[in-house]
């Protein structure tokens, strides 16, 4: 891919530069260049103010038969900004500076009068020497009367700074840094005293509550030793529980506590009834000390059939009589 922006072109090799025909341009064409104001300038026409920078699209030319040591002169054309009346100006290489024409004034300037005004005197002065030797000598009597002057009231102003004002620079860094020492020292004290304070404050708090502590742990240490441990329960091993058969869940248990036990009720009446037509009494137990006690409770092997087979013969005993 070739380059967007080639800088060096093709020549055919029967090129020749001579064939090509050249421009006749009048000596005073002009081009349109980008400039800035040199001065402050106010227009004539509409007395509009226009400042030193304000960028114009101006109109250039070559000043025809006018030059200033071989260098040429250009004359430049701008238009005002509010009532585009035209502006002239030329460059100034003399004074290097630039000169109005026509169009508008040059705004005054001080510091450029007091120049022309310094370059005047001195020309007056060079061509009164020329031609007078005692005016020369007179003019130089003058300057080294002037310099003698000036050198002595600065010499005399340095001593009175001297006598006023005698500062020792090195003096005052070595007071500023001891009195910063002294300073960070003073500072250093202080923080290790309040930090000995803290300290010992910390201390004697930490002292007064292990005391009330210990007093209040004395009589509760009983009262701990007899309230239940919460945690304790998660010590204790799983009860294993037995798998039920399917016929207990069905039947029931002959164990000590069977499910149907509480719903059956033995009367004494019915109890005698049924011991008189063949039942068998249990053997009364004996004590050591030769007592005689109650009848023994049911045995765990009575089951709660058997008690249901109980009740239903005392109902029909009762029913019979």
């Amino acid at each position: 891919m070739s380059e967007r922006k080639v800088l060096n072109k093709y020549y055919p090799p029967d090129f020749d530069p001579s064939k090509i025909p050249k421009l006749k341009l009048p000596k005073d064409r002009q081009y349109v260049v980008r400039l800035m104001a040199p001065f402050n300038m106010r227009c004539k026409t509409c007395g509009e103010y226009i400042y030193k920078g304000k960028k114009f699209n101006a109109r250039k030319e070559t000043v025809q038969n006018e030059s200033y040591l071989g260098l040429p002169i250009f004359r430049f054309y701008i238009k005002c900004t509010r009532c585009l009346a035209e502006i002239t100006f030329k460059t100034d290489p003399e004074n290097t500076d630039y000169t109005m024409e026509h169009g508008a004034t040059r705004n005054f300037q001080a510091e450029k009068l007091l120049e022309e005004e310094e370059k005047r005197v001195q020309k007056e002065r060079e061509d009164e020497e020329l031609n007078n030797p005692m005016k020369v000598l007179e003019n130089r009597t003058k300057d080294s009367k002037l310099e003698m002057e000036v050198l002595e009231n600065l010499q005399e102003l340095k001593d009175l700074n001297q006598r006023q004002a005698h500062v020792d620079f090195e003096a005052m860094l070595r007071q500023h840094r001891l009195s910063e020492e002294e300073q960070r020292k003073h500072e250093q004290a202080e923080d290790e005293r309040e930090a000995a304070a803290l300290v010992e404050e910390s201390r004697k708090r930490r002292l007064l509550e292990d005391s009330d502590s210990e007093e209040d742990a004395a009589p509760t240490q009983p009262q701990q030793a007899l309230l239940p441990n919460p945690t304790a329960i998660l010590d204790e091993a799983p009860k294993a529980k037995r798998k039920a058969e399917s016929w207990e869940r069905s039947v029931g248990t002959f164990g000590s506590s069977p499910q149907l036990s509480g719903l059956v009720v033995v009367k004494k009446t019915d109890l005698g009834r049924s011991i008189q037509r063949g039942g068998v009494l249990p053997a009364p137990d004996v004590m050591k000390n030769g007592q005689v006690a109650g009848p023994a409770p049911q045995t765990s092997g009575t089951s709660s059939l058997s008690q249901l087979g109980v009740y239903s013969d005392s109902e029909d005993s009762s029913g019979s009589n």
